[in-house]
């Protein structure tokens, strides 16, 4: 019997909805069939916690006396951008500073950067904030050095332009030679190890693939409060190669999303540092799954045994853009600790963690259940594999 989102709302302000994970509805579809499972059970709820790169956050300091119109801000010496209001600059997590601290000791390991200044507002910590300004008649002071924090900012919106991507690549080093430094960890010669990041059977778009359920207005767990899906993701790209369960097999859909800085914990938002390449902040997002019918309980009960990844050589073919892969490997072989690439065993290592994705769908889980989180109707849909949308390259033209 097919349900609605107001049903099912409905029912959880009554405390009688049904919840469970996407890694529990794994096996209670196995044990009952999809149509029993999807008469019984409300909500799936899921999780991934990982780098998210495009990330940041936009802050209001409120105005100062005299008024000042900052023109450059920066945040425990960190750039942020200023080319707003008067008083709103935003953050973004991958931002580093003119002078890492620690390049003198290790060059090149990045220990601070914007990802690292919004947890440590997010920690209640103070920040040193300097700004400068040309000065106009009704913006006359030209220069601010002070100390802030979270509390006393009048707005602090984290606003994350692609997050949760809906799955992603294997990364591997087939140069026989150097160690290379990417967004994906180190990667050791020879594809002497593989790095991937996804949750897997957990993560939010590879339990909704085809876009469904989740859409612009979509209430998610951000950060470990509450946020809002606001757009697709940068680079959203569902028309790509699936599987016949309608996962993608390569890195597809995301998500845009935003909530307040001021709900949110550094237990599910922290700065990350990746040496030899740079920062990026780790994100906690969970989203609930209403079981609308049978088809969204089938999607929500792949496994990682369902579930495939592409193995992408980082030394040669993806800075050079070059098409194709080394072959796909599920993400239970990638969880196993290790897969085989040309005959030859290599080691695997996650960049997201599975047990906080586990962590994340609980909470949202005991939110959902005490009537704590209500469903929200998607105001409108992202793009789906019908519309045939792609990930465009740049176009470069000359300038003469």
């Amino acid at each position: 019997m097919a349900k609605t989102i107001r049903e099912i709302n409905e029912k959880i302000r009554k405390g009688q909805a049904v919840v469970v994970d996407a890694e529990e509805i794994i096996d209670l579809v196995a044990q009952k069939g999809a149509k029993k499972a999807a008469a019984e059970v409300d909500v799936v709820t899921t999780g991934t916690f990982g780098p998210m790169c495009s990330s940041g956050a936009f802050l209001n300091s409120g105005h100062t006396k005299p008024r000042a119109k900052f023109s450059k801000v920066w945040l425990n010496d960190v750039n942020a951008y200023a080319g707003l209001a008067a008083v709103d600059f935003y953050i973004g997590a991958t931002e580093l500073p003119d002078k890492d601290p620690d390049n003198s000791v290790f060059p090149g390991r990045f220990v601070y950067g914007g990802a690292h200044v919004i947890e440590d507002l997010v920690a209640g910590k103070e920040v040193e904030f300097k700004a400068t300004a040309y000065g106009t008649d009704c913006y006359p002071r030209k220069e601010v050095r002070s100390w802030i924090t979270l509390a006393n900012l009048n707005q602090a919106v984290l606003t994350n332009p692609r997050n949760a991507y809906q799955n992603y690549n294997v990364a591997v080093n087939r140069d026989g030679k150097r160690v290379i430094y990417t967004y994906m960890g180190v990667l050791q010669p020879g594809i002497a190890n593989a790095n991937y990041c996804s949750a897997g059977q957990l993560s939010p778009l590879l339990n909704d693939p085809l876009y469904r359920t989740i859409g612009i207005g979509t209430r998610i767990f951000l950060g470990g409060g509450v946020g809002y899906v606001w757009w697709e993701g940068t680079q959203h790209a569902p028309a790509v190669q699936r599987l016949p369960n309608g996962a993608p097999q390569v890195p597809a859909g995301t998500l845009a999303v935003c909530g307040d800085l001021k709900q949110m914990n550094t237990q599910w938002l922290r700065g990350v540092s990746l040496v030899g390449y740079g920062v990026s902040l780790g994100v906690g997002i969970g989203i609930p799954m209403p079981v609308l019918d049978e088809d969204v309980i089938k999607h929500c009960a792949v496994s990682d045994a369902d579930l495939v990844a592409p193995i992408v050589d980082y030394s040669t073919d993806y800075p050079n853009c070059i098409p194709g892969n080394l072959g796909y490997v599920s993400y239970k072989e990638l969880k196993s600790g290790s897969i085989t690439i040309n005959g030859k065993k290599v080691p695997t290592a996650g960049l997201s963690s599975y047990k906080k994705a586990k962590e994340i769908a609980t909470i949202l889980k005991e939110w959902i259940r005490k009537g704590e989180f209500l469903l929200s109707e998607p105001v409108a849909s992202i793009p789906t594999p019908e519309s045939g949308q792609k990930c465009k390259p740049f176009v470069e033209k000359p300038i003469l």
